[in-house]
C-alpha cells in the first residue's frame, strides 16, 4: 500500500484500492478495484479523441483553403484583361492546392500520433485489466497470510 501511495498512478490507485480492502469479502475487492477502475481508466482515455478530431478539421481547413483559393483564381482569371489568363489561373490554382497539401500532411502527422497513442493506452488499459485481476487472485489465495501495512 505503501508503495501504491508512493507512485500514484491509475494502476496504482486501483491496486491499492483492492489492497485496501484485502481483510473483506471477494466481492467487496473486487467492487472496490472496479469502483476504482471507473473513475482512472476514463482519465487515460481523456484526450486521446482530441487528436483525431483535430487531424480531421486539419484535412477540411485545407479544403476550405482549396476552395477560397480556386473562387478567388478563377474571379481573378474573370476580371484580367491583360490576355495572361492561363497563367493567372495556373498561379491561383497551385496556390489553393497548397492549402490541400499542407492540410493532409498536417492530418497524416495527426493521425499517426493518434495511432500510436491509442495504442499506448489500449496497453495501458490491457496492463490495468491483467493487474487487477492478479492482485483479486493474490488477496483470494493469501488473505490469511497478508498483514496490514499502512
Amino acid at each position: 500500500i505503501k508503495v501504491c501511495s508512493g507512485n500514484p498512478t491509475p494502476m496504482t490507485r486501483i491496486v491499492q484500492a483492492g489492497l485496501m480492502k484485502f481483510n473483506k469479502s471477494d466481492d467487496e475487492v473486487q467492487a472496490a478495484m472496479d469502483e476504482a477502475a471507473l473513475r482512472e481508466l476514463p482519465k487515460v482515455n481523456a484526450r486521446t479523441p482530441y487528436l483525431a478530431m483535430l487531424s480531421n478539421f486539419a484535412v477540411m481547413a485545407g479544403l476550405l483553403g482549396t476552395i477560397a483559393g480556386m473562387i478567388k483564381s478563377f474571379g481573378s482569371v474573370g476580371s484580367d484583361e491583360t490576355g495572361n489568363k492561363a497563367t493567372v489561373l495556373a498561379e491561383g490554382i497551385s496556390e489553393a492546392l497548397n492549402c490541400t497539401a499542407f492540410g493532409i500532411g498536417t492530418s497524416l502527422v495527426g493521425l499517426l500520433g493518434y495511432s500510436l497513442l491509442q495504442g499506448k493506452t489500449t496497453r495501458v488499459i490491457d496492463d490495468i485489466n491483467e493487474v487487477t485481476v492478479q492482485v483479486v487472485n493474490l488477496v483470494t489465495s493469501h488473505r490469511a497470510q497478508m498483514q496490514p501495512t499502512g
